[in-house]
């Protein structure tokens, strides 16, 4: 996993927002295709993969900002 703790906090955070909330309105994408996935209703191929271009980056942030707490918490 140290390839996570090369990537830019910046970057990550603005890759983050601007693919998590995409479109911007009316609804962004990874909030509809998550209420999708609470419903049972994430079932079309298409609607997956948005769930996961629409939330790769803000995983990754959170995995880093725990990975960065648990240092400095360590340190």
């Amino acid at each position: 996993m140290g390839w996570i703790d090369r990537i830019p906090l910046g970057s990550l955070v603005v890759a983050a927002l601007l693919l998590g909330l995409a479109p911007f309105a009316p609804e962004p994408h990874l909030w509809q295709k998550l209420k999708m996935l609470a419903a049972g209703t994430l079932t079309q191929p298409i609607d997956i993969f948005d769930l996961v271009l629409h939330g790769v980056f803000p995983l990754l942030l959170g995995i880093r900002l725990v990975r960065v707490a648990l240092a400095r918490s360590a340190a």
